[in-house]
């Protein structure tokens, strides 16, 4: 991979802000930014193990060329000694959501994987912030709290959970309540809730009490208009909007006026089985992750497909999950 930039380039870049850090199990040295006209993809690759953050400009990537310029960043928990007490090579197993937050003024990745591994890690220099083994409850998502604690949705497990993480890299006291299917939660600024979707319904929770003993109160229950509750995202172009995908369909739900609206070319982005959908805040872009027929996993894919304007990007000999804009914009 390429570690610097000269000339037109160079200039081309000029302003934006860039990153400079190691690569997979630290081999690999990258770069990764929000630019103004189109930001980068990360992506939770489950052929690897890894997450990556990948230039959007590039129409195709290869994760395991280390020459490759397209690959800005990537991070895996296997192989960090940091994390060997929580046992990695098992809970790392099937990663699958992935977001980029900002705290403080720092920055951080945020990736849950199926067997249990929950972690917020700085970003570039992938120092470990709070990481957690959430159990077999299949930990399908994750956010960052203001106050620096970690909500964690689990789908069999049923249920959303705060972890106290400003208490320490290894807290693990929370609160919890049960939501079945749990697959997907978001901190929403302009309501100050904590959204989470389940099999059947979208929940809006309070977080309360202290941040080293938060408490969850349920304010709102909605009820899908389809079932299967997948995936959970902010609508960046438009705020107090947010995706919501099911098994059948997607759609945008209005938190002002608590219902489920329609949305530009929702005939065409609307469709089964999207693992993730969002956003460019910088374009409108539209990103959207569902499996591949004949891939080998059958819930993954190797090309994820944009709309406004239409195109498709793929991660060559890849397994992706979900996969969103790389921006700390919450909504």
């Amino acid at each position: 991979m390429n570690t610097g930039v000269s000339g037109p380039v160079a200039l081309l870049l000029a302003g934006v802000l860039t990153f400079a850090a190691p690569g997979v199990a630290g081999a690999r040295a990258g770069r990764a930014g929000e630019r103004a006209a189109a930001a980068p993809i990360v992506a939770a690759d489950q052929a690897t193990r890894s997450v990556y953050v990948l230039d959007s400009a590039r129409t195709r990537w290869d994760a395991q060329d280390e020459d490759d310029p397209g690959v800005l960043w990537s991070w895996s928990a296997d192989g960090r000694s940091e994390l060997s007490d929580l046992d990695p090579g098992t809970t790392w197993t099937n990663p699958s959501e992935v977001k980029f937050r900002s705290l403080n003024g720092r920055r951080y990745l945020l990736a849950t994987a199926s067997g249990g591994l929950a972690a917020v890690v700085g970003y570039p220099d992938r120092e470990v912030y709070w990481a957690a083994d959430t159990g077999t409850g299949n930990a399908h998502s994750i956010d960052l709290l203001p106050d620096g604690n970690v909500a964690v949705a689990a789908s069999t497990g049923g249920y959303v959970r705060v972890y106290a993480a400003s208490a320490g890299p290894r807290a693990t006291d929370h609160a919890q309540v049960p939501l079945p299917g749990a697959h997907g939660v978001h901190w929403d600024p302009g309501t100050r809730l904590l959204w989470a979707l389940g099999s059947r319904q979208l929940v809006a929770l309070r977080v309360g009490g202290s941040a080293g003993e938060p408490e969850l109160t349920v304010v709102r229950r909605v009820d899908l208009p389809t079932r299967g509750g997948h995936d959970l995202a902010p609508v960046l172009s438009r705020p107090g909007h947010l995706w919501v995908a099911t098994a059948s369909a997607v759609y945008q739900y209005a938190t002002g006026e608590q219902a489920f609206v329609g949305y530009p070319l929702q005939s065409r982005i609307s469709g089964p089985d999207v693992k993730s959908v969002g956003d460019d805040p910088a374009t409108g872009r539209i990103l959207i992750s569902r499996p591949e027929p004949g891939h080998s996993c059958s819930w993954c894919t190797t090309t994820l497909v944009l709309y406004r304007p239409d195109g498709t990007r793929t991660l060559l000999r890849g397994g992706m999950y979900k996969a969103r804009w790389w921006t700390t914009r919450r909504g």
